[in-house]
């Protein structure tokens, strides 16, 4: 499954462990940067995580500006609207600290400022020719793997789906992980992350990218999310169980890096765009469905993935294998209490022919997929989460 060519892009330098945000003054003055842009999101600067990494800066000597403004799943006005706020407040160095979408935000920010390009021209397309301001990733849930990533994923409310830029200039330079910062995340935040960082792995290693790099950092995922997800779960003052989760979404992350996600995030794009559903619950739910629908086409992979989460299948074959792999997502999710379906987020029979019209349009993942994915098949999956 190994492409012929395969690359990856990494950041410069990650520090990580309990109480590593403490380190954060030594990064900025090797870039130079004497006034820092921190953003974040409302969630983040409630809950006090700003404080701490401001006053270490702040007291090393650096001006320090806060955007604390950034919504889940931000569409194109209000990355904007950030962009502009960024335009006025200044600095030589951005700090996203958050989840997925700060950090998203972060990095196209960070492009924006230093290339005579619009957003809506990222959208389509538009290469980035010029590096952006040194950006520094501090993630504070356990799931998108953006921290490392050449991604940034935009709303587009009009077309009712959402978007991925991709570019080599938008991999951060820093990351930093403490585990410390994740231990409040609430139980269902730290269940849908973990679960859009195990689906990252599972996509990648799956996907017709698939390549050495990947392969490695996917297993490792897989195995680390198995044994910390459940754990930080129950209880989120499980430092370990945290630790293994940031570590397992930066290694997933790092999976994309190289290869790519499938048919999974591809079905999950609409469910956002139109219904905002929540990235990491679209991933979860469709998960299962989707390794289903791909076990005839990839089962001695499966198998491997089934070893990675610890399941008992060394002498089983291949099929009943990947069987029990597929039997363990379902079950991972009805632990975590991750719906069933999508009901609940007032999808009806009704909307089917559009999600499929809209799932349909994502080829760049729906190409990666191990097993072509029809119209009547995407219908067909869709429905069973009605």
């Amino acid at each position: 499954m190994s492409s012929p060519i395969y690359s990856l892009l990494n950041v410069r330098r990650i520090i990580a462990g309990p109480g590593s945000l403490s380190r954060v003054h030594e990064i900025p003055a090797s870039y130079g940067a004497r006034k820092i842009l921190m953003i974040t999101d409302q969630g983040v600067w409630d809950a006090g995580l700003i404080e701490k990494p401001k006053e270490i800066l702040e007291s090393a000597g650096y001006g320090v500006e806060i955007i604390h403004q950034t919504p889940p799943e931000p569409a194109v006005d209000q990355v904007k609207a950030i962009f502009r706020e960024a335009q006025e407040q200044g600095g030589q160095m951005i700090i996203g600290i958050g989840g997925g979408s700060v950090m998203d935000v972060a990095k196209l920010v960070s492009v924006l400022l230093t290339n005579d390009l619009s957003l809506e021209q990222l959208i389509g397309g538009a290469e980035i020719t010029r590096q952006g301001l040194p950006t520094l990733m501090v993630p504070t849930t356990a799931g998108t793997g953006s921290e490392v990533t050449q991604n940034a994923i935009v709303l587009v409310p009009e077309e009712q789906v959402k978007v991925g830029i991709v570019s080599s200039k938008l991999v951060p330079e820093v990351v930093i992980l403490d585990p410390l910062l994740t231990v409040k995340l609430p139980p269902a935040i730290t269940a849908a992350t973990g679960m859009d960082a195990l689906a990252h792995a599972i996509e990648c290693y799956i996907s017709k990218k698939a390549n050495p790099f990947s392969d490695t950092f996917a297993l490792k995922t897989v195995s680390l999310i198995s044994k910390g997800l459940r754990r930080a779960y129950k209880n989120g003052q499980d430092i370990e169980a945290r630790e293994e989760m940031l570590l397992g979404a930066l290694f997933g992350g790092l999976c994309i890096a190289t290869s790519g996600t499938t048919a999974v995030h591809a079905l999950a794009y609409p469910l956002g765009g139109r219904y905002r559903i929540p990235h990491g619950l679209s991933n979860a739910v469709l998960l299962p469905h989707v390794m289903k629908f791909n076990l005839d086409a990839t089962e001695d992979r499966f198998k491997d993935l089934a070893l990675a989460m610890g399941l008992p299948v060394s002498g089983l074959a291949s099929r009943q294998a990947a069987e029990r792999m597929i039997e363990n997502l379902y079950a991972l999710n009805a632990d975590l209490n991750i719906p069933a379906g999508i009901t609940d987020w007032g999808v009806t029979e009704a909307d089917l022919e559009e999600l499929v019209e809209s799932a349909s349009r994502v080829t760049r993942l729906l190409d990666n997929n191990p097993r072509p994915m029809t119209k009547s098949d995407m219908r067909a999956i869709y429905r069973r989460l009605m």
